[in-house]
């Protein structure tokens, strides 16, 4: 039993094996995850048949023949998924994925959308580095009591 490229810790054939072949994701996670070892396994036609309808007409597959052969893949990382499930029409998938070109590693960071065609799952676009919601913080006073929960004012506890 081989390990799915795509991390999941499963095998290939409890994994992305099978939608590789031809059996349609029944989210869009397991979609990513099975563009992604297509990748690994330079399989050009599932990354085409994967893309939205509108996506295929502009696919450019020599371009991607050459960043599969010039590329090793290292390994992917599911950062978030909103949406996507099997009940689901839309969805959306943040993605890290890794791999060396040229000796030098790199790292491809995307937020990739997802929707159903006819029933099956297909890659619609993706937003390059992708930037998470600003943290907010309240400011505490210094007499205040501290957010840490002990009791005490802010300026004698962590302040």
């Amino acid at each position: 039993m081989t390990d799915c490229p795509c991390g999941s810790q499963r095998s290939m054939d409890e994994c992305c094996g099978p939608i590789i072949a031809g059996t349609p994701a029944q989210t869009a996670e397991a979609l990513m995850r099975s563009r992604y070892t297509a990748f690994t396994l330079k399989n050009l036609d599932h990354i085409e048949n994967t893309h939205a309808l509108e996506i295929r007409k502009q696919y450019n597959r020599s371009a991607a023949q050459g960043v599969i052969n010039d590329s090793e893949w290292l390994g992917l990382e599911i950062r978030e998924v909103v949406e996507g499930g099997v009940e689901d029409q839309v969805g959306t998938v943040e993605f890290i994925s890794n791999f060396l070109r040229d000796g030098e590693n790199y790292t491809h960071h995307e937020l990739a959308s997802f929707r159903k065609e006819n029933g099956k799952w297909v890659y619609v676009d993706g937003k390059m580095n992708p930037r998470s919601n600003p943290r907010i913080m309240e400011k505490v006073g210094r007499n205040e009591p501290c957010p840490c929960g002990s009791g005490k004012k802010y300026k004698k506890c962590c302040g």
